[in-house]
């Protein structure tokens, strides 16, 4: 396995009315996964990002100066002064990443102790892989399907706003859409879209891409960054690399959020092509 002990990783993490235990779990769990990757000596240190979008930066703050973690680990908190998205939030970190991989992270996201060990030592063995994407199961242990096959409209009103009996009857289309067809037992190369709550990215490749489209407030900037990152190098899914998200559908957050998916689908089609069915 070839180790290049120069290798730098950064993190960002965007928080927004974020759950104080639920984010103080995910940063404990990024210190113990950066920690074992030093310790193997895939990178020599991370830094990581929080940038707050809400009035939380005094609590954050002061729940990152209470955590425990080594020297070869780094924080910064700052406030962006508005909600400015999910996107534009997280691109004030990529432009400034100085590192050979950055991570894109939820708040919810609990990492196993292995998930940037594995990460960062499967792209530094294959380099025509831009980014990877870990395997992912819910606070239940339930397995969650984050990456994709290009949507259809109706995939994701099914997905997202069917009733349970529905997406049933139309459990073999959406189990195609969601790739769970995809192997355990071995990466995947050549996946068309993967989730924003946890991306391992090479930075180069984020640099290149100038990050997300800040046209997208929420929802979708995520898959278009797929879609932009893939000419660029092949996305994978790493079933090594393992995590836990907290996260829901978009359905079932209200109607703020139901107009706010609804409007980043109608600019991520005109952009990429509609496929209705």
């Amino acid at each position: 396995m070839p180790n290049n002990v120069t290798s730098a990783l950064t993190a960002a993490i965007v928080v927004y009315h974020s759950d104080s235990a639920v984010l103080q779990n995910t940063l404990r769990s990024l210190c113990v996964a950066v920690d074992r990757a030093v310790q193997q000596q895939l990178i020599t240190y991370a830094h990581v990002s929080i940038l707050c979008n809400d009035d939380s930066l005094v609590q954050t703050t002061a729940m990152v100066a209470s955590l425990q973690h080594a020297d070869t680990l780094t924080f910064y908190v700052q406030a962006t002064g508005a909600n400015i998205g999910f996107g534009a939030a997280h691109n004030i970190a990529i432009a400034a990443a100085e590192s050979d991989f950055h991570l894109i992270l939820n708040p919810d996201v609990t990492l196993s102790p292995d998930s940037l060990q594995a990460g960062i030592s499967y792209l530094k063995t294959n380099v025509d892989i831009s980014a990877v994407s870990p395997l992912v199961t819910d606070g239940e242990g339930k397995r969650q399907y984050l990456c994709k096959r290009y949507p259809a409209v109706l995939d994701l009103l099914l997905r997202g706003f069917a009733p349970q009996t529905l997406r049933k009857r139309c459990s073999k289309r959406l189990a195609d859409y969601e790739m769970q067809d995809l192997s355990h037992a071995e990466p995947t190369r050549d996946i068309p879209l993967i989730s924003g709550c946890f991306m391992l990215f090479r930075t180069r490749c984020l640099h290149q891409l100038h990050g997300f489209d800040p046209g997208y407030f929420l929802y979708f900037e995520d898959f278009d960054l797929s879609m932009r990152a893939a000419k660029n190098g092949s996305l994978a899914f790493l079933p090594t690399m393992q995590i836990v998200h907290l996260g829901g559908f978009s359905a079932r957050k209200g109607w703020r959020h139901i107009r706010l998916f609804m409007r980043s689908g109608v600019r991520f089609f005109n952009k990429w092509g509609w496929r209705l069915w």
